[in-house]
């Protein structure tokens, strides 16, 4: 990720936000528009898909334990920020910069993903939100089926599948309910 995200990510980012850009000023504004509801429904899906999460993160500390298992879903963030800089993945304590690239990696994964959404769907208006639930539970089937849990020591419980596909359900329902609501207020502007 050291290479990737500097090297990659950021460029590719870049470049899209440009072509994106030069069609709003001199085209159609019909990719200006997708990348912008993919974005804004890709942040906001992250957003969703995280507090969800709040309860099983903080379930001691909000002392309902007894209702909620406590599940560290949040550990990998400091990783990714830790990969991102080139430090080995486990630490006993993960720098200010690690916690803040690896959580800025999470929601431009998310936005990202909203970008593919609308790649995949076209007119965000005229499809369904559920093909973005299913987009959001194929993504989390993938990453079970690869290295990524044993990469980060995550066990993969009944219990973990569990909650992670029910959060990425809930990711799949808030970005498909934003898509569709902002392809038909941005079609009428």
């Amino acid at each position: 990720m050291r290479i990737f995200t500097p090297f990659i990510l950021l460029p590719a980012l870049a470049g899209l936000v440009v072509v994106a850009f030069f069609d709003r000023r001199r085209g159609d504004g019909q990719l200006w528009r997708a990348v912008m509801i993919g974005l804004i429904g890709g942040l906001a899906a992250a957003v969703a898909y995280d507090v969800f999460r709040l309860p099983f993160v903080f379930a001691r500390e909000w002392n309902i334990a007894a209702i909620l298992p406590p599940m560290k879903l949040f550990k990998v963030f400091a990783r990714f920020g830790a990969m991102i800089l080139g430090q080995p993945i486990e630490q006993s304590n993960y720098s200010l910069a690690a916690n803040v690239l690896g959580w800025g990696y999470h929601f431009s994964n998310g936005a990202t993903f909203g970008v593919m959404y609308m790649a995949m769907i076209g007119d965000g208006a005229r499809r369904h939100w559920a093909w973005a639930v299913l987009m959001a539970l194929a993504l989390e089937l993938g990453m079970l089926l690869t290295p990524y849990p044993q990469v980060f020591g995550i066990p993969v419980t009944a219990r973990f599948i569990a909650v992670t596909v029910a959060a990425h359900g809930i990711f799949g329902v808030a970005l498909g309910q934003v898509v569709r609501s902002l392809s038909r207020v941005m079609r009428e502007t």
